[in-house]
């Protein structure tokens, strides 16, 4: 061996193992942020859709649970379910939208012959106790201008809203597309959730129930108590011989889906109508009906049907119901509560677990 190489000190070559990992979990980490972001794109035009096919299935599915006990079978028992729901959902909403257009371009004509008649003038001089509040009224808003808009509203947009139009035959297919496979593969979807969730199987039982939960509240507690106002409103409507039940009663069932508005907005400047063309008994009626009956069955129907299950504050409901609307559409009636619960469960779990790692942090030196 020559001498000059036994002072030759062989340094290995070390990989920078750690270095090579990080590096390859950011790439990961952004390669799947970059995944989970055109999924999203991809899934924006189906988002409504989806809401309501998820809405749906939460709805249905004891009724789904019951179909799989009889048939054996989760494929027939989904298609069994969707076509039920169809017939209960879908028929019953096409005949309503028929009939209100006929109505609404009735209403349409009522408020125009009114309008240009000049009986309502007349009406209202007839009370001379109330002329200077209408007057005023009249004053402040352009009472005329904004009937005659409503009139034209009325004839104009209210019938394209309803009319089922190709787009949204689309969107109803689509919907119980999404329902059937929901219903039909909902346990292995909870199941891929729970592997893919940082969660515990605790608490993403917990979040999981709070979003059914939530969902289950706003189908009963918001729609179904709304229809139902709206329904009573729109009988009583009928029974006092005002233009157009069918038409107030739809609205009055949207404006009780939003937290502190309700079907007041209706009925009042409705008994109000009636009291001005000298109807005293039927305007009083309406009041008492609309304060002491739909008023008020909220406040027996919600307990009755959603029972202990979720109930949000009323500040809370709305900004979820109606922030969710402006934000997703009509899919935000059920997207704004469910992304408020969401976020609550969140905090709810950070907040148990940094109370547990104080509590270990300090019961210690106690």
């Amino acid at each position: 061996m020559n001498p000059s190489e036994s002072n030759i000190v062989i340094v290995p070559i070390i990989d920078d193992w750690e270095t090579r990992s990080v590096f390859q979990i950011v790439v990961l980490m952004a390669a799947t942020a970059f995944g989970v972001y055109l999924c999203y794109l991809m899934t924006v035009p189906f988002l409504a859709p989806l809401t309501w096919a998820l809405a749906l299935a939460v709805v249905f599915v004891p009724f789904q649970r019951r179909l799989e006990v009889k048939y054996r079978n989760t494929s027939v028992a989904a298609g069994v379910a969707v076509f039920s729901i169809f017939m209960i959902v879908v028929i019953p909403t096409i005949f309503v939208a028929q009939h209100l257009v006929l109505q609404a371009m009735e209403s349409a004509k009522h408020i125009e012959t009114k309008l240009n008649s000049g009986d309502w003038r007349r009406a209202i001089e007839a009370q001379p106790r109330l002329a200077p509040l209408v007057y005023r009224i009249e004053q402040e808003t352009n009472l005329p201008e904004t009937v005659h808009s409503l009139a034209n509203w009325l004839s104009t947009t209210a019938g394209s809203v309803v009319k089922v139009s190709a787009y949204q035959l689309i969107g109803i297919f689509i919907t119980f597309y999404f329902l059937f496979f929901i219903l039909r593969d909902r346990k292995a979807a909870f199941l891929a959730l729970r592997s893919l969730s940082p969660l515990s199987d605790a608490e993403m039982d917990r979040l999981i129930m709070s979003v059914g939960d939530t969902i289950y509240s706003t189908i009963y507690g918001t729609l179904v108590v709304a229809i139902v106002q709206g329904m009573l409103g729109g009988l009583m409507f009928w029974w006092l011989g005002l233009p157009a039940p069918l038409l107030w009663g739809v609205v009055m069932a949207l404006l009780a889906v939003i937290p502190m508005f309700g079907a007041f907005i209706i009925w009042i400047p409705a008994a109000l109508f009636l009291a001005l063309d000298g109807h005293w008994g039927k305007a009083i009626i309406l009041v008492l009906w609309g304060t002491l009956v739909v008023g008020t069955i909220d406040n027996l129907l919600y307990p009755m049907l959603v029972g202990n299950r979720i109930n949000l504050h009323t500040g809370l409901a709305f900004i979820a119901v109606l922030g969710g609307l402006t934000l997703f559409g009509t899919a935000g009636l059920i997207l704004g509560p469910v992304s408020l619960t969401i976020t609550v469960g969140m905090l709810e779990i950070w907040r148990n677990r940094t109370t547990t790692l104080v509590q270990d942090r300090v019961l210690p030196h106690i």
